[in-house]
């Protein structure tokens, strides 16, 4: 089946019927006929015909999530068949690779992490990616003939043909092209992008903004990324550096940048300078975990450096705000995991920065900020989805 369920994929929205619909239960998972006619602004007899060959085909399946229709018996749900086909996610962090095996309905079937250690080469990623996706598969008791293809976020900006432009993180990816390194591992289309955008999309399938076209991520870890949404699409950008929000000068004589700039949000709104403070309050090196666990306890230096970077953070979104005015921010990475001890000084912060006061205008018109869903895995499922909704793919 996965030959025909990637020609059905990539067919698009201009396709037949089946490809369209095909289309709407990849990005979405599970949607009853009427949404499927409305998404895809085809008739219902013409859904019901699509939906019928595709259930002759075994391409999708009846799913056991309804929908509420008013009074009466609920609206049934179509899915994608979960043996019509699989996804592998990859995302490229600091320090280690992380794949996740889904199917096509949407379902999680292994996640691992592969530890790699510093400054890894594309040559150690993509052979240990080689050899855990097949281990994977075997594990499952499923055939690698059913990828529809893989998606890899990576932390930089990757330009449209998946050459990474900036690599300041892992400095030895710099000019690497990703399908290079990971064609020949899977045999199987590839997508990539930014970790951050990828975070957004997972946010826009399963998490904090389902139903929300418009929208902007910021992301608050070792590291200050970002994701802007418009039209339910990812601005990346002509060079894929859209978003880039930890980049965005507040000093231009403050102190250097891993990117080559001075001054830049990252600096102070991410959460190493609380790490390093801590580091020296307790005479020993304190991680990210340990900072928030201590927080949560009680402890009240660990609580104001992440109100301080709290504040940092707000000021940075005032800017972004002012410029965007978005209906929707929402706050992911590490740092969105110690909840309202980060979130209620941020909001306070982004209140006294930015144009727009709440008091100024009604409750619809007003920017809502929430914490994300995913914020220990958002990338690597945001890997997933690329696959599923069939973005940055690399030709």
């Amino acid at each position: 089946m996965g030959p025909d369920l990637n020609s059905l994929l990539d067919d698009g929205d201009v396709g037949t019927p089946e490809a369209r619909v095909v289309r709407i239960l990849s990005e979405r998972g599970a949607v009853s006929a009427g949404e499927l006619a409305r998404a895809t602004g085809l008739a219902r007899s013409t859904i019901s015909m699509a939906l019928a060959e595709l259930r002759r085909g075994r391409v999708i399946v009846e799913s056991a999530q309804e929908f509420a229709r008013g009074l009466g018996r609920p609206a049934a749900a179509f899915a994608l068949n979960p043996e019509a086909g699989t996804c592998i996610g990859v995302h490229l962090s600091r320090e280690h690779v992380h794949i996740m095996l889904a199917d096509v309905s949407h379902s999680v079937i292994s996640e691992k992490s592969i530890a790699l250690g510093l400054d890894y080469s594309p040559e150690a990623a993509g052979g240990a990616a080689r050899r855990e996706i097949r281990k994977i598969y075997a594990e499952q008791g499923l055939s690698p003939r059913g990828l529809v293809g893989v998606g890899v976020a990576f932390s930089g900006p990757i330009a449209p043909d998946g050459r990474v432009q900036r690599a300041s993180i892992i400095p030895t990816w710099a000019g690497v092209n990703i399908r290079d390194v990971f064609e020949p591992a899977v045999e199987a289309p590839i997508f990539a992008d930014n970790e951050s955008n990828c975070a957004a999309i997972a946010e826009m399938t399963w998490g904090a903004a389902v139903g929300c076209e418009d929208f902007v991520l910021f992301k608050i870890d070792v590291g200050v990324g970002g994701a802007i949404v418009s039209r339910g699409q990812v601005i990346t950008g002509i060079a894929g550096a859209g978003g880039e929000f930890g980049h965005m000068t507040l000093d231009p004589k403050g102190d250097l940048c891993r990117c080559g700039n001075r001054g830049c949000l990252e600096l102070t709104a991410s959460l190493n300078p609380a790490l390093a403070t801590a580091s020296r309050l307790f005479g020993r090196e304190i991680a990210t975990e340990e900072l928030l666990r201590l927080a949560a306890e009680g402890h009240v230096g660990c609580r104001r450096l992440i109100a301080d970077t709290a504040e940092i953070a707000g000021r940075g979104l005032g800017m972004i705000g002012a410029i965007l005015n978005p209906g929707l921010i929402v706050v992911g990475g590490r740092g969105a995991l110690a909840g309202p001890l980060l979130m209620e000084p941020l909001i306070e912060s982004y209140e006294r920065h930015t144009l727009i006061k709440r008091e100024d205008v009604p409750e619809a018109q007003r920017v809502r900020i929430e914490r994300g869903k995913f914020t220990g895995n958002d990338s690597l499922m945001g890997a997933v989805a690329l696959v599923l909704r069939r973005r940055r793919r690399l030709a």
